[in-house]
């Protein structure tokens, strides 16, 4: 059984900003700090480290890009 597309269920925005939502304001940041690093964790298994090493890199450079301004 093949996994069903994306445009199948709810968008990855909505499901973050719902499981927000349903969380007290003082455990969001842990909540999505755990996201990354299991999302992360999901890459190296279906990508290969070398593609979540490079996906990790993107985005630890647009934060540092981001303090910058």
């Amino acid at each position: 059984m093949s996994p069903r597309p994306l445009e199948a269920g709810p968008d990855a925005a909505k499901v973050v900003a719902g499981a927000l939502a349903r969380r007290p304001p003082a455990e969001r940041a842990g909540f999505l700090r755990e996201l990354l690093a299991h999302t992360a964790a999901g890459l190296v298994v279906i990508e290969g480290e070398r593609a979540a090493g490079e996906a990790v890199y993107r985005l630890a450079d647009a934060v540092v890009a981001r303090g910058l301004r």
